[in-house]
């Protein structure tokens, strides 16, 4: 039932992930990534439960029975997120010094739930050695709930640039998925889960109607928040402006950010909820997509203001106006500004590079 696979070199780690393909989501291709990577640099087994929430409760009960049992063959463990936690403080208990690393996101501390807050974030995430946060603005909120500051480290999420340069993709290909009756129309285009915090619904309501007729906005996604945008679209009487595509295939998002002008993230504040990364705005940028994002939370450490990405004030409606109207001025070269950040994110953000960054944290528990 559970995915296991062992390659070698030199220090043994063990990855445990309870989020993992075939199942889809941020985590879940997040963990495979450092499952191909870390074994190219050092030896790593992989445990991973490959089911989804189906099977999460036996997958932990799997773990915890058989951690006292083999920890022993590894140099340090490491969890591909917080609700592995209590892997660490169980296995601890018979194991006092075996070294822990965890990876936390954003939920995996904020979470609301209260029986989660008391056993998770205050009991069983801080027993882990070191927590790599893929967001600084996870650390300041782990800070807030009285974990010590020196147990975390900063790591991005990374990316594997061959999966989004897609140069071959002709840009009027859009067409065959939005409508000829587009055409000549300036694009742009939000691609992701849809979720209050993602700001779509805020975009259209107070961004959209500031632009002139030209401008249209494709949405790719669905999520919570759906009805919400599509009330949105009706209050502001957007209907021919705004594309609303859902759920769309891998092929049909190259196509996208190939044929769309630029791609935004309007992120806004809410309660008990946070970006984490942003990692759709990586994918973007290395696509050759010029990316506006607002400057918010794990936005600002996916986006370099200026060098893969453009920064916006979150919620700032005539700022969010006036940078869009910037950069499709004659002035401003799109097609270079993607290049550019394309070039910035194959050398800062590749897997290549961040499994490397993993491997070095790992090395000084």
């Amino acid at each position: 039932m559970f995915h296991t696979k062992q390659h070698n070199k030199k220090l043994k780690i063990l990855f445990i992930s309870r989020a993992y393909p075939p199942i889809i989501g941020g985590i879940e291709n997040q963990n495979y990534e450092l499952s191909v990577w870390l074994p190219k640099i050092t030896p790593t087994k992989t445990i991973a439960n490959t089911h989804g929430k189906k099977t999460l409760p036996l997958f932990l009960l799997y773990i915890l029975i058989i951690l006292p049992f083999i920890s022993h063959k590894y140099d340090v463990i490491l969890l591909g997120d917080g609700v592995l936690g209590i892997a660490s403080w169980w296995t601890k208990l018979f194991h006092k010094n075996k070294k822990f690393a965890c990876i936390v996101h954003g939920l995996d501390l904020t979470y609301k739930n209260n029986f989660y807050q008391k056993w998770w974030v205050q009991k069983f995430i801080p027993t882990c050695d070191k927590l790599i946060a893929v967001g600084n603005q996870t650390i300041t909120e782990g800070i807030k709930r009285n974990i010590d500051k020196s147990l975390f480290t900063f790591i991005p999420n990374g990316i594997h640039p061959e999966k989004f340069i897609h140069d071959e993709i002709s840009h009027d290909e859009i067409y065959n998925i939005i409508g000829e009756k587009y055409k000549d129309k300036k694009r742009i285009l939000t691609f992701g889960r849809l979720a209050k915090r993602k700001g779509v619904a805020w975009f259209i309501r107070n961004v959209l109607p500031k632009l002139d007729n030209n401008y249209i906005y494709i949405v790719a996604g669905d999520g919570i928040d759906k009805e919400n945008v599509q009330t949105a679209i009706k209050e502001k009487h957007l209907e021919d402006r705004v594309v609303l595509l859902g759920i769309v295939s891998d092929s049909t998002r190259e196509t996208l950010f190939a044929g769309s002008d630029i791609l935004v993230q309007p992120n806004i504040k809410v309660a008990d909820d946070m970006e984490g990364f942003g990692i759709s705005v990586i994918e973007a940028g290395v696509s050759g997509l010029p990316v506006l994002a607002a400057r918010l939370e794990g936005l600002k450490d996916a986006i370099t203001d200026g060098k893969n990405g453009i920064l916006i004030k979150s919620e700032d409606a005539i700022a969010w106006k006036q940078k869009i109207e910037e950069v499709f001025d004659d002035n401003f070269d799109r097609k270079i500004f993607g290049l550019q950040a394309r070039a910035y994110i194959v050398e800062n953000l590749s897997w290549r590079k961040i499994s490397r960054r993993y491997l070095d944290i790992l090395s000084q528990i």
